[in-house]
């Protein structure tokens, strides 16, 4: 892949109007590139009965151990309203020295990086002390049942041993070099339901209202304080984000009354701790109330540390030496598929500037991407030296 940048690249992939989950042609045109370079690629679609096919590329150079792995996806949130973009979002384009497109920030300039890093270091060094290996998803967005996980999943049926992963989210809030990501905080979604028994509002004794319960057990679930937080992870968080009582009528009990939450968690706690805690106190308030509860739980992650190593210092020090910002190590924000790939292999997040993913005109910083493809030439150097 001679005499190929990260901006040409990077627009290439924006191009690709891959809107989770739908592929667009992307993977097979980047399997091309690193098939171009030496390495050996594979697609891997899953699909099961409840969600869509979903396409995803395991690619790998060298066969020798350490196996060092990138990660990352090349699907992208809706545009939005097309006439609130000063571009077409899959037509991208330099303004004001930004680089402008869907998946621009989020996160397909980051895989142009490593790409043009992998392929300048491979020119660079006829011997690699290791390999070299991708995995890129086209399910990050999306609902994140036929992506990371299954191809995680296939890589300990295959017994590939990968050393350490590299993910190439945008971590920055501000600044490139502010921040790595070493962990992530675990989140559950849940969903409860009240059930009491609907009645006329002039007749109370002969009907049971479930919004008794819930606003009991919302003040209660609210009040909690969970932990302190700890040296790496802040503080649990519970948010309730929906409450809704689907009543037409102002002189009807109803007979259901529902709310959504979700929490927050540091590895204080497990999904398990925290599902038992919750059940105890709407088991207790509905008991009393005499009316029922039902409550469906969503786990997205379990909380995760990957406890620093020379890896992750090896890796500070590189980009505190192109930024001149030494990185703080966090573990704030949101999921990633960090959390499926913890299982297999140590794992941190490193890539460009946050502030606009998933909004119009998403944009990142020619300059960073030029110093990201850097950063990762650097760490690529020093891990396979």
């Amino acid at each position: 892949m001679p005499n190929y940048n990260e901006i040409t690249l990077a627009k290439e992939l924006i191009r690709f109007p891959s809107i989770t989950p739908i592929d667009a042609g992307v993977m097979k045109f980047l399997a091309k590139k690193l098939t171009a370079i030496g390495f050996k690629c594979k697609i891997l679609e899953f699909k099961d009965k409840n969600s869509k096919p979903v396409k995803n590329l395991y690619a790998r150079l060298g066969n020798s151990q350490p196996n060092f792995m990138f990660a990352g996806h090349l699907d992208v949130v809706p545009p939005g309203n097309m006439k609130d973009w000063t571009i077409k979002p899959f037509s991208p384009a330099i303004k004001k020295n930004h680089l402008i497109g869907r998946g621009a920030n989020d996160m397909k300039s980051a895989i142009a990086s490593w790409v043009v890093a992998v392929n300048n270091f491979v020119s660079n060094n006829k011997k690699i002390n290791g390999s070299i290996s991708l995995l890129i998803t086209g399910d990050e967005e999306g609902v994140a049942i036929n992506g990371t996980k299954k191809v995680v999943d296939y890589l300990k049926k295959k017994k590939e041993k990968i050393d350490f992963c590299l993910v190439g989210e945008p971590t920055n809030p501000n600044k490139l070099g502010e921040m790595i990501k070493i962990g992530r905080r675990g989140s559950i979604n849940a969903e409860l339901t009240i059930i009491g028994i609907q009645g006329h509002v002039a007749y109370p004794h002969r009907a049971k209202n479930p919004s008794t319960s819930l606003i009991k057990i919302l003040n209660e679930i609210k009040e909690i304080k969970f932990d302190k937080g700890t040296k790496d992870f802040q503080p649990t968080n519970l948010e309730v984000t929906k409450i809704n009582i689907n009543n037409t009528a102002d002189n009807v009990i109803p007979g259901l009354a529902r709310a959504t939450f979700n929490i927050r968690f540091n590895n204080k706690h497990t999904s398990s701790s925290l599902k038992n805690r919750l059940n105890k106190i709407f088991k207790k308030i509905t008991k009393k109330d005499k009316s029922n509860f039902k409550v469906d739980y969503r786990v997205s992650g379990e909380a995760f540390l990957t406890r620093p190593n020379k890896t992750t210092y090896m890796i500070q020090d590189v980009i505190k030496k192109i930024t001149k910002i030494k990185p703080k190590l966090s573990t704030t924000g949101g999921t990633s598929d960090a959390r499926f790939i913890r299982k297999i292999a140590p794992c941190l997040e490193f890539g460009l500037v946050g502030k606009t993913m998933h909004k119009v005109d998403e944009a990142v910083s020619v300059s960073d991407l030029k110093k990201l493809t850097k950063i990762y030439y650097n760490i690529l150097e020093n891990y396979l030296k």
